[in-house]
């Protein structure tokens, strides 16, 4: 049984958020061919790997998940914070890679 058919197809298509454009995501990219997305706040590792997959078309050999705790932010004396998210490093099988079409 492949990842896809375990999981329901309108939920993988919720899971990837959008990629992390950031310098230090380009430079992974570049360096271990490892991808970096912003995903769901309750996604799971097979999840992910599994949307990766279907999305992308794409062999997907790990995924490695992290927290990002949200910044503090003040307007004058009011103190708030930014929302927390959930990042995801994934890693493809070699020779494999994911192209992002720019949109004009």
């Amino acid at each position: 049984m492949t990842a896809q058919r375990k999981y329901d197809a309108e939920r993988l298509m919720n899971v990837v958020l959008a990629p992390v454009v950031s310098e230090k995501s380009t430079q992974i990219a570049e360096r271990d061919r490892q991808y970096v997305f912003r995903v769901a706040d309750g996604a799971t590792k097979p999840e992910i790997k599994a949307a990766v997959e279907l999305l992308f078309k794409t062999k997907v050999t790990s995924v490695t998940v992290s927290n990002v705790k949200g910044k503090q932010k003040r307007a004058g004396r009011f103190v708030g914070r930014r929302r927390s998210w959930k990042k995801a490093y994934v890693s493809l099988a070699p020779g494999l890679e994911i192209t992002f079409a720019a949109t004009e």
